[in-house]
């Protein structure tokens, strides 16, 4: 990166609380299945699993998961022994009060994860890692006969997220991708209306979460003795341990290491990815995406801007501002979006959906009016239970891998266009810039060494 974009500490600290403060076939082997609890499920019913990544979403996903009966967590993986410990006694705590009994030890914990991946009784795996492990963490489960679910942003790069799609098919797996508003009522209503052409045209979209990272300098600090920071890093470059990256032991933030594009993309992957994808589904375009991207820095557009093919423009903004936007019949200027959420402007009106049963629209009737499917009110918890399900029918789930793909490509998309500073033409059919060798280029990085995909 440019040297204008290095950031010095304090710069970096400050970003990282600013952004990240609101972000919050069969299965490959039957013998794991005879391992179950006494009052779950059937043996044959059950889906043992285990984790990737326990810091704060990983532990999350443990959280929930435990409650299911149709699942048993058998091990836990993290390069940070306080997580890894911590995350295998609350499981065998759980396991133990579900028991009545005063103990149970059944679940184990890795430092690395090709020790729990080479475990023949896992069935699935959960990955809640840092974007630089996700797509070769993917790929190895998949080699490995086990189905995943993975946390955003799916992939660090483009070129991951297709080779993620890639060995997910060959491998015959069963892959959800943790973009879980796919399985929310509210968005799903909003969606169903957008596409059923209740707003008519929809030449307009606004999400929120701008920004992306740039390199950043932190000076070096002595790596902690409970912390393996060669596997911490794993295929990204060499840099030495800075706690802004990872803080030891109990998480205090979901994502602190996305200030560096070694690690991630800043707001637009970490967090704008979210509303991305409710775009893309609303939009209709869960096998397709932008063609043309245009960044801020050319002064052409006040915020980051997309096209697609049907002249349909998203805007990354937090709200709309009467100095640059066409305001809409009945929207108040004063609204920001929701976050994770999104505004669809059409020729007939606008819905504006966000989390927690947030929906609203002009004109009012457009929600009295039915949607193309019904979905009773389910929490945000059934994204785990539609892979669950999708993992014994082996369809696909709400979220598969190339949905996940093609809406991480939109976040990755905005970054390349922030950091070349130029507008971009995109191809998403051959999933490449368009006489643009350089941008190309960065659809992709070098792994260290040794690892490749």
């Amino acid at each position: 990166m440019q040297d204008r974009y290095r950031w010095n500490r304090r710069q970096v600290l400050r970003s990282t609380c600013s952004a990240i403060g609101a972000a919050l076939a069969v299965p490959a082997f039957v013998p794991s299945r005879v391992l179950g609890l006494d009052g779950a499920a059937a043996p044959s019913e059950r889906t043992t699993l285990g984790f990737i990544g326990v810091g704060m979403m990983g532990r999350g996903h443990v959280g929930l998961l435990l409650q299911y009966p149709q699942t048993q967590i058998l091990g836990v993986c993290d390069v940070d022994r306080w997580r890894r410990e911590d995350s295998k006694k609350t499981v065998e705590q759980a396991y133990a009060e579900q028991k009545d009994r005063g103990s149970y030890k059944g679940c184990d914990a890795y430092n690395d994860l090709r020790d729990l991946l080479a475990r023949q009784d896992i069935d699935a795996v959960v990955i809640a890692t840092g974007d630089r492990w996700h797509g070769l963490a993917t790929v190895m489960a998949a080699k490995a006969g086990k189905d995943v679910y993975c946390e955003k942003p799916m992939s660090l790069t483009i070129h991951e997220g297709l080779s993620m799609v890639e060995h997910v098919r060959r491998y015959g797996r069963v892959m959800q991708t943790g973009l879980q508003q796919r399985s929310t009522p509210e968005f799903q209503r909003a969606c169903d209306l957008v596409r059923k052409g209740r707003i008519g045209k929809v030449h307009s979209v606004f999400v929120t979460f701008p920004g992306t990272c740039y390199d950043v300098n932190l000076p070096p600090e002595p790596t902690p003795e409970s912390l393996d920071w060669d596997l911490w890093l794993g295929p990204a470059p060499w840099r030495p341990f800075n706690h802004a990256f990872h803080h030891l032991g109990q998480p205090k933030f979901v994502v602190p290491w996305h200030i560096s594009p070694d690690f991630g993309g800043g707001n637009l992957t970490s967090n704008a990815v979210h509303a991305f994808d409710v775009v893309q589904w609303g939009l209709g375009m869960d096998e397709s995406g932008p063609v043309e991207i245009t960044p801020p820095e050319t002064g052409e557009v006040p915020v980051l801007t997309y096209r697609y093919a049907n002249g349909t423009q998203l805007q990354v903004t937090p709200k709309l501002d009467p100095k640059y936007h066409t305001i809409p019949k009945g929207w108040d200027p004063n609204t920001s979006f929701q976050v994770f959420g999104a505004l669809f402007v059409g020729d007939a009106g606008w819905i504006h959906v966000g989390r927690e049963g947030y929906l609203k629209a002009f004109p009012d009737e457009v929600l009295e009016q039915p949607a193309d499917k019904d979905q009773p009110s389910r929490p945000v918890t059934n994204h785990h239970l539609d892979w669950l399900s999708a993992i014994r029918s082996r369809e696909k789930p709400c979220c598969d891998v190339a949905i996940g793909c093609q809406s991480t490509i939109v976040a990755q998309l905005g970054c390349i266009a922030h950091w070349t500073r130029r507008k971009l033409q995109w191809d998403p059919q051959k999933n490449e810039f368009v006489g643009d060798p350089e941008a190309n280029l960065m659809r992709r990085r070098t792994m260290r060494e040794p690892w490749t995909m």
